[in-house]
């Protein structure tokens, strides 16, 4: 929280290091996913597997890349603008990298236990556990948060 006399540069500089330091957590689980993905595609029991299976699994692919680059943009933008005097304008697209990062790895890892369910199991209530997933993200990482922020 900000002190009433904490300079601005500070404020500023402290901010950054939470964001920054909070993308590293959410940074570590999409490039573990996206190996995980990677890995899948070159197993004999993908190949067998349905066109709905190849097709939730590229779509995944896709969700899992994207969030991965919104979640390392902020740590590119410190780079690039590093000793610009920039932080108020890297703060403000780093959160919003970091939000719109946070609700595609939710939207990947919610693909990716449909995709599991679906191998494994081949049952109709993949889409189930797929959806109860995202549901568990959408609930914890965003209206739990935002309820708590309107209070």
């Amino acid at each position: 929280m900000s002190q009433p006399d904490e300079p601005s540069d500070s404020r500023l500089t402290r901010n950054l290091n939470e964001l920054l330091q909070e993308l590293r957590v959410a940074q570590a689980g999409v490039q573990i996913l996206f190996a995980f993905l990677l890995s899948v595609a070159f197993t004999e029991r993908f190949e067998r597997a349905s066109a709905f299976v190849h097709t939730v699994h590229l779509i995944t692919v896709l969700l899992t890349t994207a969030s991965a680059a919104l979640l390392i943009a902020p740590a590119a933008w410190h780079r690039v603008l590093f000793r610009q005097r920039r932080r108020a304008k890297i703060i403000r697209v780093g959160n919003a990298c970091a939000l719109s990062g946070l609700a595609l790895l939710a939207a990947a890892m919610s693909s990716t236990v449909l995709l599991i369910f679906q191998v494994v199991l081949e049952t109709p209530w993949s889409a189930a556990a797929g959806a109860l997933a995202g549901a568990l993200f959408a609930i914890l990482w965003f209206l739990l948060p935002l309820r708590a922020r309107s209070r």
